[in-house]
């Protein structure tokens, strides 16, 4: 539906014509909807895969639709998570559309799926059967809670991995409820990781010869990132609490006003670091002050020297307090909006956002991709397209399938 050339390489990294992305010549299967399974097969096609997304054919998958902001009708949301992917329907409940997932996994080095466990099984889909067919396929499971234990039947959303794990009790302000990050994090987190497990899955193919199954579980994904709040707890009889803003342990890190309304995020709470910032503000003494000589001490009183530090912030406009705290070498920065990533310069400079065209909406910003390989980059090649674009290519290049074939699977509601 939607092409775009890539970029070139962005300053430090050399471009060749002739790089391979690092996944060029993996097939992937991806099946499943909305972002838990969709982003980790994002993430394969930015590297290279062939991705073939399989999709209802009555509706296609929900984030088609999704998102409380579109434009002209349609959703922002689709043409960045099914970029670089190619569409083909088949009604998987229907015995037709089975056999049609099966003979495309037997083409294919992965499966991507995020239904609710047994699923695939109750399609007699699993990975008995397909590996069966195909002794190399990875297939990755992305789920709530896992393909074991007790709670892996139970329909698992992003939101309740991030309350399972950990991380809403951790989030927000401490006199308030856990609230939300602002995006859908658990789920994209345990895609990331699905997409590690099946890099590393298809390294392991290479020595062995043989596929596994990947199984990357939301509330598991955010636990990873829970730093020591285990042992904490276990060893030290401590459990975090919501701290807002302030980073608890280090002072001063916070986000303070600015003389126009705007607001400034600090990070100073190394003891040279603070130095430096005691300078800036005109005031050295304060980095020799017994309450704030030591990040210990800072932190003890990090009320009383968050209040320090933006009396004197509010006096300065935003621009100019960052760039006296830039020369300075304190790290700081902007809290960015959209706006202020699109017209960043060193977004620019790094190529962090690419422009592709869509043919309904015209140019389309999307984020780049991520992390970037100096000779073998992955890049932003297509936007997501429309329902079965791709039926007749990959159901005749892929299977062999003949155009009279296709037309009755399509007559049958079959795809």
């Amino acid at each position: 539906m939607n092409t775009g050339e890539a970029s070139p390489a962005p300053d430090g990294f050399p471009a060749s014509k002739a790089a391979t992305a690092p996944l060029e010549g993996i097939r992937v299967v991806e099946c499943g909807t909305l972002i838990a399974g969709p982003f980790c097969g994002q993430l394969l096609g930015d590297f290279g895969a062939e991705v073939v997304k399989v999709e209802d054919p009555g509706v296609g998958d929900p984030m088609r639709e999704w998102g409380q902001v579109k434009s002209q009708g349609l959703s922002l949301h689709w043409p960045i998570i099914a970029r670089n992917k190619k569409s083909v329907t088949a009604d998987l409940r229907r015995r037709e559309g089975q056999v049609l997932l099966r003979r495309l996994v037997e083409k294919a080095d992965v499966l991507v799926e995020n239904f609710r466990p047994g699923t695939l099984e109750k399609w007699v889909l699993g990975p008995d059967e397909l590996m069966s067919v195909n002794p190399r396929l990875v297939i990755t499971r992305v789920s709530g809670y896992g393909q074991s234990g007790p709670y892996s039947p139970r329909a698992g959303f992003g939101s309740i991995g991030e309350a399972m794990g950990g991380l809403r009790y951790l989030s927000g302000e401490p006199d308030r409820p856990p609230s939300r990050v602002g995006i859908s994090l658990g789920d994209s987190l345990a895609a990331t990781f699905a997409a590690l497990g099946t890099v590393l899955a298809l390294r392991a193919r290479d020595r062995s010869g043989e596929g596994q199954v990947v199984d990357s579980a939301i509330y598991e994904a955010v636990l990873a990132l829970m730093e020591a709040v285990l042992p904490e707890w276990e060893l030290a009889s401590y459990q975090r609490q919501r701290t807002g803003s302030v980073l608890p342990g280090a002072a001063p890190s916070n986000v303070y006003p600015t003389a126009d309304g705007d607001e400034v995020l600090i990070a100073a709470n190394r003891d040279t670091v603070f130095v430096r910032l005691a300078d800036v503000m005109g005031d050295p003494g304060l980095a020799s002050d017994e309450r704030f000589a030591t990040n210990d001490a800072r932190s003890a009183n990090q009320e009383v020297l968050d209040s320090i530090v933006a009396a004197w912030s509010r006096k300065i406009p935003a621009e100019e307090l960052l760039q006296l705290l830039h020369v300075a070498g304190v790290p700081a920065g902007r809290v960015y909006q959209a706006k202020d990533m699109l017209a960043d310069p060193h977004f620019a400079a790094r190529e962090a956002i690419v422009r592709l065209v869509h043919p309904i909406l015209g140019d389309f910003p999307v984020q780049n991709v991520a992390p970037k390989l100096s000779a073998t980059p992955g890049s932003v090649r297509s936007l997501g397209p429309d329902l079965g674009a791709d039926n007749d290519t990959v159901y005749r290049e892929w299977l062999g399938i003949s155009d009279e074939e296709i037309a009755s699977l399509r007559a049958d509601g079959v795809i």
